[in-house]
């Protein structure tokens, strides 16, 4: 599976990049490609490329803020959560994330 995403969080320092980590660390674990793009005060890191977004299976939102950018993935499947929620249980996210894209 490929998944693409976007951390933040309101300061965009902490919780943005232990996020994107944690989300990094559980999804190759389980055998999947990710790539995940940051927001936050110093602005926007790792950017998605188009492609990356158009062969993705799934898009993940680890936010705490409003994201930059939301139209690039109008025609994907999205989930949406708070960074704690990937901080605190990153690989029974991506268990769920896993169980949405097969339907």
């Amino acid at each position: 599976m490929k998944i693409v995403g976007v951390a933040a969080c309101a300061a965009g320092i902490a919780h943005t990049y232990i996020a994107k980590e944690k989300l990094i660390k559980a999804a190759e674990k389980a055998g999947h490609e990710i790539v995940i793009e940051t927001q936050g005060i110093i602005g926007v890191k790792d950017e998605l490329q188009e492609k990356d977004i158009k062969e993705a299976d799934i898009v993940i939102i680890a936010a705490d803020i409003k994201i930059n950018g939301l139209e690039r993935f109008k025609d994907k499947k999205k989930v949406e959560v708070p960074t704690d929620t990937v901080i605190k249980s990153p690989n029974k996210f991506i268990e769920k994330i896993e169980s949405i894209v097969k339907g």
